[in-house]
C-alpha cells in the first residue's frame, strides 16, 4: 500500500500544477514578464496562459501584446486583459473591445485599455476621445 502512495501523490500533484487557467495577479509584488515593472495598475494588467499551464504577467496590455510578436501563438491557450471597468477583472482577450486615447494613460504609454462591455468602450470614446479596436485588429497594430 505504501507503495501506492508515492505514485499517486506525484501524479496528483502533476495534474493540479499543470491545470490550464488563469491565476490571480499578486499586484504591488509580482513584474511584468516583459518589461520587469511591478505589476500595479489593476485597469490595465493583462496574462498570458500556455497550453501547458504557464504563466507570463503583464503590467500592460501593450506589453502583451509586444511578447506576443516573439511567441508562438499557436502554444498559448488564454489571452486575458483586465476590464477597464472592472478593475482586477481578467476576461478573455478576442472579446474585449480596446481603446487608444491619449486621454486615459496606460502603464507603459500606449494609452491601450480594454473594456468587456462594447457600450463602455463607446462611452470612453465619447468622453475621451480615441479609436476603437477589436482583438483582430489590435494585433494587427502590434505585428
Amino acid at each position: 500500500m505504501k507503495y501506492l502512495i508515492i505514485p499517486l501523490f506525484t501524479i496528483l500533484c502533476l495534474i493540479i500544477g499543470c491545470s490550464v487557467g488563469p491565476k490571480p495577479i499578486d499586484y504591488g509584488h509580482v513584474g511584468c514578464h516583459y518589461c520587469s515593472m511591478t505589476i500595479v495598475d489593476k485597469q490595465h494588467a493583462a496574462q498570458l496562459v500556455t497550453k501547458k499551464g504557464k504563466v507570463f504577467n503583464f503590467d500592460a496590455i501593450e506589453c502583451m501584446m509586444n511578447h506576443l510578436k516573439d511567441e508562438d501563438e499557436s502554444a498559448m491557450a488564454l489571452f486575458l486583459v483586465n476590464d477597464f471597468d472592472q478593475p482586477g477583472e481578467l476576461m478573455d482577450a478576442a472579446e474585449a473591445t480596446y481603446l487608444i486615447s491619449e486621454n486615459i494613460p496606460s502603464p507603459m504609454g500606449a494609452f491601450l485599455s480594454a473594456f468587456a462591455e462594447d457600450q463602455a468602450a463607446q462611452f470612453a470614446l465619447d468622453n475621451n476621445g480615441g479609436e476603437l479596436f477589436t482583438w483582430n485588429q489590435l494585433k494587427q497594430e502590434y505585428q
